[in-house]
C-alpha cells in the first residue's frame, strides 16, 4: 500500500503559477508569434513581474523546452502498464491495446491545441538546437512503437519479417497526421473516425479481400 504526500498550499499556488506562466506564453505566441514576444509582454499579461518569471523559467525558450518535457513523459506514462509493450500476447488483445493507446494519445494532444500546434507545426523554427529537440522528440516517438512491434514479432503475431523500424515511422506518420487533422476539426467523431482508420491501415490495409 503505497500513501501520497499531500501537496502544501503554497507548492499548489507554485504549480498553478508555472501552468498559468506557460499557458499566458502560448496565448502570447499565438498572438504576436514566438520570435514578436517578449517576457514583458507575458509578465504584464499575468500581472507579474519579470522577478517572479525567472523564478519559473530562464527565458521564453525555456517554457517550449519544459512543455516537451512534459509531453514525453506524459506519452511515456500513457504507455504504461495495460499498455506496455509486453502486456499483450496476441493480435486480438494488440487491437484493443491500440485502441486504448489511440484514446490516451488524443486526450494528450487534445488537452490544449494551442500548445500541440505550437510544437508540431511551429517549434523547429525557433532556432537549429529546438529543431533537433523536435527531431528527438519524433525519433524517441519512433522507437517507442518499435518495441510494440518487436514484441508481436517475437511473439508471432506479427509477420516475421517485418521491416519493424520503417513500420513504427510509417505509423507514427499516420498518428502525426491524425494529430495535425485534430487541430483544424477537434471534434471527438473526427476523432474516433480517425483513429479507426489508422488501426484498419495498420491490421488490414485498404487492398481488397481476392
Amino acid at each position: 500500500m503505497t500513501t501520497e504526500i499531500p501537496v502544501s498550499r503554497a507548492a499548489r499556488k507554485k504549480q498553478e503559477l508555472r501552468r498559468e506562466i506557460v499557458e499566458t506564453a502560448f496565448d502570447c505566441f499565438a498572438e504576436r508569434g514566438y520570435h514578436a514576444t517578449g517576457i514583458a509582454d507575458i509578465a504584464a499579461r499575468l500581472g507579474i513581474g519579470h522577478g517572479t518569471f525567472y523564478r519559473y523559467f530562464q527565458n521564453k525558450r525555456d517554457i517550449v523546452d519544459h512543455v516537451i518535457t512534459d509531453l514525453v513523459e506524459k506519452v511515456v506514462g500513457a504507455l504504461a502498464a495495460d499498455n506496455a509493450p509486453d502486456a499483450v500476447n496476441s493480435l486480438a488483445e494488440y487491437r484493443k491495446q491500440s485502441a486504448r493507446i489511440g484514446d490516451a494519445l488524443a486526450r494528450i494532444f487534445g488537452d490544449d491545441p494551442r500548445m500541440a500546434r505550437f510544437l508540431l507545426l511551429e517549434a523547429a523554427g525557433i532556432d537549429a538546437e529546438m529543431r533537433e529537440r523536435v527531431l528527438d522528440f519524433y525519433e524517441t516517438a519512433a522507437e517507442l512503437t518499435a518495441g510494440y512491434l518487436h514484441h508481436g514479432v517475437r511473439l508471432g503475431y506479427l509477420h516475421e519479417d517485418l521491416d519493424v523500424d520503417s513500420t513504427a515511422r510509417a505509423i507514427n506518420g499516420m498518428i502525426l497526421a491524425s494529430i495535425l487533422s485534430e487541430l483544424r476539426d477537434p471534434s471527438p467523431e473526427r476523432q474516433a473516425a480517425m483513429s479507426r482508420a489508422v488501426r484498419r491501415v495498420m491490421y488490414d490495409g485498404i487492398a481488397a479481400r481476392q
